[in-house]
């Protein structure tokens, strides 16, 4: 079997359909687009119009996002020999550990967009997650997939919960908790394993930190997550201390946020003008 296996070959069927980043967010059923229709809140709430589409497309964003992460984790065990560059067996063992929680969570994601009116194909899938593990680094993997991508997963899993919450579907709100709670273990196996191989390499951790912060301003989706009410998805703050974030960690991927969204709202007002 090949090692560092590129996006493009992951075996697909027939249902899904390839997107790139951009076709993706520029979906208008999708959970970001109320940011940009003047709403005083993007909030994903039961009261806004389109509120089941954007739930729907985020669910599927999820299952798509579960299949990629299992991908990645399987491709980490696979792709670096046993105790050379930086891949020791306890961290394989942490990443087959995570294939299971990964494939677990790819079977709750397809019945839950059932139960949520959707099926497979309905929403583009982009291969974002799957290219921030194509890393040569173990590290840099750690760091861009456990706690730049699957602590967003930790946000909107959270946001999920809660709409499930507000809408009254125990369902959905459950087999959301029930998967943030693996979620927050995956990203504190990226912390620990970060702080554990690069305890000695200063500039490794600093690199791998960056690649983090490459990876998060890149995912910020033009503000698409933050702490206000501004922000479709929240910033789960409390799950991120569980999971190893320290408070100046979680302050800087707000301050990203929010240059994310000062920055889209830039480029359509540049749009806009030009088109004047």
């Amino acid at each position: 079997m090949r090692k560092s296996f590129p996006p493009e070959d992951l075996a697909r069927d027939s249902r899904f359909s390839r997107v790139n980043r951009m076709e993706q967010i520029s979906d208008p059923r999708a959970a970001s687009s109320g940011a940009s229709r003047g709403r005083p809140s993007a909030r994903l709430t039961p009261e806004r119009p389109e509120a089941a589409d954007a739930a729907r497309g985020l669910m599927h964003g999820i299952f798509v996002g579960e299949i990629q992460a299992l991908e990645g984790a399987g491709r980490t065990c696979w792709d670096f020999e046993t105790g050379s560059e930086g891949a020791p067996f306890a961290l394989k063992l942490d990443m087959a550990r995570q294939c299971w929680d990964e494939a677990r969570h790819c079977e709750i994601s397809v019945k839950l967009s059932e139960h949520m009116g959707t099926e497979i194909g309905e929403f583009g899938e982009s291969a974002f997650l799957y290219e921030a593990a194509c890393n040569p680094d173990p590290v840099l993997r750690l760091t861009g997939v456990n706690r730049a991508l699957e602590g967003l997963a930790i946000d909107v899993f959270n946001t999920m919960k809660e709409f499930g919450d507000l809408s009254g579907d125990p369902v959905l709100e459950f087999c959301e908790d029930w998967m943030l709670a693996d979620e927050v273990t995956h990203v504190k196996m990226g912390s620990d394993w970060l702080r554990k191989l690069t305890e000695k390499d200063p500039e490794r951790r600093a690199n791998a930190l960056e690649f983090q912060r490459v990876v998060d301003k890149l995912f910020s989706f033009g503000g698409f997550r933050g702490e206000d009410d501004e922000s479709p998805i929240k910033l789960a703050r409390r799950f991120r201390e569980l999971a190893g974030f320290q408070d100046e960690e979680i302050d800087e991927i707000a301050e990203v946020s929010l240059e994310a969204r000062a920055e889209a709202k830039a480029m359509r007002a540049g749009a806009g003008a030009g088109a004047e």
